[in-house]
């Protein structure tokens, strides 16, 4: 058995069980109960009312929050010739053809995403192994299998986040961190959210979002109402 802090035990006896919070209730809640000596990340998680197993009801996605992550993501990039130098110029942090990609099947993972031009797929596709159980595998999807490097680049450093629903259905994602403002994580939620929603499978049935926590590091998860999707950043939405 788990044995919680002193400091998560009482964080959550301030957390009633039997409701669900409105996003900027919970975001609130939530930084009050952290006691960590860093500035913890806030997540949410979503249970969907999906099958993954079935290929119509994946859902996997991304999104720019508008006040970003809260910390600067490490990409590389797979790309040679002018493509390179434009990622280089971009601000990846690391970008290369064949020497890149037998490092990374060598084991290298230091990076948060990876990007790759269309005409080296070929080769980085045999990464999957080493890239796919971390969800860093390039995808068009995705818009990390793209001819315009730079652009990627900026938008993943800029804070976009990407998502992908897992074999038990849940959805995870990062908000910021709890230094933002109330105003601001609510606003980064939101975003995510409104893309969520727009990735509803047609084929999906019943209740899509049937269960939302939010959460700190280190926290305890917070009862979240996801049905809630207009007035966010007010007191009482709608």
């Amino acid at each position: 058995m788990t044995t919680r802090s002193k400091n998560y035990r009482k964080a959550a006896e301030t957390i009633d069980r039997s409701r669900v919070y409105a996003p900027l209730e919970a975001i609130r809640l939530a930084k009050s109960g952290s006691a960590t000596k860093f500035d913890p990340t806030v997540e949410v998680a979503f249970r969907l009312g999906v099958d993954p197993r079935k290929a119509d009801q994946m859902v996997r996605g991304t999104v720019s929050l508008p006040h970003g992550t809260g910390k600067t993501a490490r990409v590389i990039v797979f790309a040679v010739g002018d493509r390179a130098a434009q990622a280089e110029a971009a601000g990846a942090d690391e970008v290369g053809g064949d020497e890149l990609i037998e490092k990374v099947a060598g084991g290298y993972t230091d990076f948060d995403a990876a990007v790759a031009t269309p005409d080296l797929m070929g080769k980085v596709g045999r990464l999957g192994r080493v890239l796919g159980p971390r969800g860093l595998m390039p995808n068009p999807k995705t818009g990390t299998v793209t001819m315009d490097v730079a652009k990627a680049v900026n938008e993943i450093k800029g804070g976009r986040i990407e998502f992908r629903v897992d074999k038990n259905s849940n959805l995870h994602f990062i908000i910021g961190k709890a230094s933002f403002s109330d105003e601001q994580l609510v606003e980064n939620y939101a975003a995510a959210l409104e893309e969520v929603l727009r990735l509803k499978p047609s084929s999906s049935k019943g209740r899509y979002i049937s269960k939302a926590t939010l959460a700190t590091t280190m926290g305890p998860g917070i009862p979240l109402d996801a049905t809630l999707t207009r007035g966010l950043t007010t007191e009482n939405p709608s």
